[in-house]
């Protein structure tokens, strides 16, 4: 079975931010695969939309067996579990205990109607980009 590198960035605005991220880490490591390198915690702004609430940002490296609608499936539910009630569309953001989104998946490029590889946006965004060059394989 080949093992599949992926790149996931973590977000969190609301309640135990910090615990929320630890504790997404926690689930992709038994629900997505061996979680091999996490960032530090970033304290940033909202992006996107107004709240109150700043973000802790993290990013995470790690390898799977699944198929990245399968990592997409996964992340979700762990998303769900987590008290997630609402994602984002169509650039309607809110505030949120807990976001997950794959950003590489080894050097796949994909385009289908639920998931877009590389992540679309994240090179607009210095929360995902700052802890995602902290943990990236050279």
């Amino acid at each position: 079975m080949i093992k599949h590198i992926v790149y996931l960035a973590l977000g969190s605005n609301l309640g135990e931010k910090e615990w929320n991220i630890r504790e997404a880490v926690r689930l992709i490591g038994t629900e997505v695969g061996q979680v091999l390198r996490s960032s530090s915690l970033h304290v940033t702004e909202p992006w996107g939309f107004c709240s109150e609430n700043t973000f802790v940002n993290a990013a995470v490296c790690c390898t799977t067996l699944l198929t990245p609608q399968q990592v997409l499936e996964r992340t979700e539910a762990i998303e769900r579990r987590m008290g997630r009630t609402q994602k984002s569309v169509d650039g309607g953001y809110h505030d949120r205990i807990i976001d997950i989104d794959i950003l590489l998946y080894d050097d796949l490029h994909l385009s289908t109607p639920q998931l877009t590889l590389p992540h679309p946006r994240m090179y607009q965004r210095e929360f995902v980009m700052a802890p995602l060059r902290e943990i990236m394989i050279q």
